[in-house]
């Protein structure tokens, strides 16, 4: 029986979606908002990289959102391992020369090229997200290389992680009460076109949205890591 209600009720569910979408015009309003954005997106935004214009302006909210789930996701990681019993005594395989000295090497270039990435994620491919992953993939090569000798700064990943996300917030309330009135909102001058001081307020939030993701992702590398 509960499988018939179940059915009849996903039957019910599925109809209604299908009701509502076909009101929906979705290869005009497809059309319009890609054009809108192609045409006016340098214009309104000042950056070079579309993309970024979109994911940071745009759908600046949507971002802020799916900062937030990592966020949570860390938070959630945290909370399920610490039920988990550690067990003190455990032996762990001593890292090859190889790993052992590139981690040495290779971690401030990584940690380089990362910032770079979400620095000029407004004039080239990248952003906050990319530039945060590779910051993270850093700190995993020391768990891999160099966990003996070098620890994660706990500290340090709590107040880049806070901050990267009191910035994003102050911002955009910032645009909130400036111009059109909406989260995010462009509110600084867009400098000259394609260059590193540019695109108003999109390079302060990806350099935000970078520390903030990186810190995350490092958080969860450590949280696995110990427990694995």
């Amino acid at each position: 029986m509960r499988k018939i209600i179940g059915i009849i009720l996903l039957i019910v569910i599925a109809w209604g979606i299908i009701i509502s979408l076909q009101g929906i015009p979705f290869g005009v309003l497809r059309t319009e908002v890609a054009d809108h954005y192609i045409n006016k997106g340098i214009e309104e935004t000042g950056a070079a990289n579309i993309v970024t214009s979109v994911v940071v302006n745009y759908r600046s909210l949507d971002t802020l959102g799916e900062v937030t789930i990592l966020f949570l996701a860390a938070i959630g990681l945290g909370a399920v391992l610490a039920t988990i019993i550690r067990k003190e005594d455990r032996e762990t395989v001593k890292a090859s020369l190889i790993l052992s000295t590139g981690c040495k090497f290779l971690f401030p270039f990584i940690l380089l090229f990362g910032a770079y990435i979400f620095i000029h994620g407004h004039l080239t491919p990248g952003g906050g997200f990319q530039g945060g992953a590779i910051i993270a993939s850093a700190f995993l090569l020391i768990y891999l290389g160099c966990h003996r000798e070098k620890r994660i700064n706990e500290t340090g990943i709590i107040i880049s992680e806070s901050l990267g996300g009191l910035i994003f917030v102050v911002i955009g309330l910032i645009g909130l009460l400036t111009g059109t009135h909406y989260f995010l909102n462009n509110f600084m001058p867009k400098g000259e076109f394609n260059t590193l001081l540019s695109a108003g307020i999109i390079p302060i939030i990806y350099i935000a949205i970078g520390f903030k993701v990186g810190a995350e992702l490092s958080k969860i590398i450590e949280l696995l890591m110990e427990e694995s």
